[in-house]
Parts: C-alpha cells; sequence; structure tokens
C-alpha cells in the first residue's frame, strides 16, 4: 500500500487508461487503468511514449494503528477503508491523470485536486491547489489561476455503490517535486473542506521517455 508503480506504455495504452476510467460496473472491481502496469511495452513506430504511474491505498484516520498514505479528516464522508488509486501517464508533451474512488457516500458529489505538499495530520499540510501558471497572490482565490484549465480537477460524483472516477488532461506537465499529493473536497469547484488526502509521487516531463535524449 503507496508504493508507487512505474512503467512506460505506448499512446495505444494511454488511450485505455482515458476509456477505462470512464466505465465498469458499479461495485465491481475497479479495472486496470492500462493493459500493462509495469516493464517496458515496445510502441508502435511513431507512437507516443509515455511513463505511467500508479498508487493506490485505504484511508485511515489520524493516529491510526496502521498508517497509511491516504488520510481521512472526516469519517462520516469518508470513511475509513474507503479505497482510492491515482494514475497517471506523462509525456513530454501531456500529463493524464486518473483518479478512482469506492467506499464513499452514495450520489454525492465531491471535489478533488492536485495539491502541492504531502499529507499530514492537520489537512493543511497538502498546501494549496497546483497550478501550472503560479497566481502570485497566495492563497490563491483568483479565477484566472483557480480553474481547471490551470490546476488538475478531478471532481466526481459517486454512484448508489459509492464509487466514483475522475479524468483530467494537460498539454502541460508537473514540475519537479510540486505535486505531491490528492486532496478530496466536500464540494466540487476550486475550493470546499478537505475530507481527504492522499499522498502521490507524481512524475513531470522529466521523467517520460526520450526526455533526457
Amino acid at each position: 500500500m503507496g508504493a508507487g508503480t512505474a512503467g512506460l506504455l505506448a499512446g495505444a495504452a494511454l488511450a485505455a487508461l482515458v476509456t477505462a476510467a470512464g466505465t465498469g460496473a458499479a461495485g465491481a472491481p475497479a479495472p486496470a487503468a492500462a493493459p500493462v502496469m509495469g516493464g517496458l511495452v515496445a510502441a508502435p513506430e511513431g507512437g507516443l511514449k509515455a511513463r505511467w504511474v500508479r498508487d493506490e491505498a485505504r484511508f485511515a484516520p489520524v493516529g491510526a494503528f496502521l498508517p497509511s498514505d491516504a488520510v481521512t479528516y472526516d469519517l462520516d464522508l469518508l470513511p475509513a477503508a474507503a479505497w482510492i488509486r491515482v494514475g497517471q501517464a506523462v509525456s513530454r508533451s501531456e500529463t493524464t491523470v486518473v483518479a478512482e474512488v469506492r467506499g464513499l457516500r452514495p450520489g454525492r458529489a465531491y471535489g478533488a485536486h492536485v495539491h502541492t505538499g504531502v499529507c499530514g495530520a492537520d489537512p493543511q499540510a497538502a498546501k494549496g491547489h497546483y497550478q501550472h501558471k503560479v497566481d502570485p497572490v497566495q492563497p490563491s482565490t483568483d479565477p484566472a489561476y483557480v480553474n481547471p484549465y490551470n490546476e488538475v480537477w478531478l471532481d466526481f460524483t459517486t454512484d448508489a455503490e459509492g464509487a466514483g472516477r475522475a479524468v483530467a488532461r494537460h498539454s502541460w506537465g508537473f514540475r519537479p517535486g510540486e505535486a505531491a499529493s490528492v486532496v478530496i473536497h466536500d464540494q466540487q469547484g476550486g475550493a470546499g473542506a478537505r475530507l481527504g488526502c492522499f499522498s502521490v509521487p507524481f512524475a513531470s516531463p522529466d521523467d517520460a521517455p526520450g526526455a533526457r535524449g
């Protein structure tokens, strides 16, 4: 739990990642986000190559006997043992992030964003939203910066089984070391109370195949 899985995959696998994130029977085990997790995959000639990172965990309250990389701050809206998986495919030209959850309150809207700090006992430990163009005024509230084009928003609404999925795709990548977690909020949009946090070892375009020649 909490150990990332990294590898390389072709552009066709990246498309499968996005497709898998938007399908699947309610309550069924989450489908593999891509056909291959880890290892090397030969890309079609001229095809896009990307690095694939995946991490998953079950939420635990602060101070739990068995700590987790996923921390819940609200046991009602984000119960202990609720499950989260975050996958990322990163190339030199774009980044796709997929979030999948199970065990949350059924039929409820949740907000979620990539944040710049790792999770901690204090919900504020995750710091603010990751921004491609950083707002010079912090904490950031300006809609010119706080929006789904400049940030990674993963808002979702759970189904009758308490499961949900979200996909965000951008033509930019994370700066090395500056994207560190996914925070789940009690409302969708650019704000909302922090219900839980999952520390994720996000990759940057520098980690993509061929980035260093």
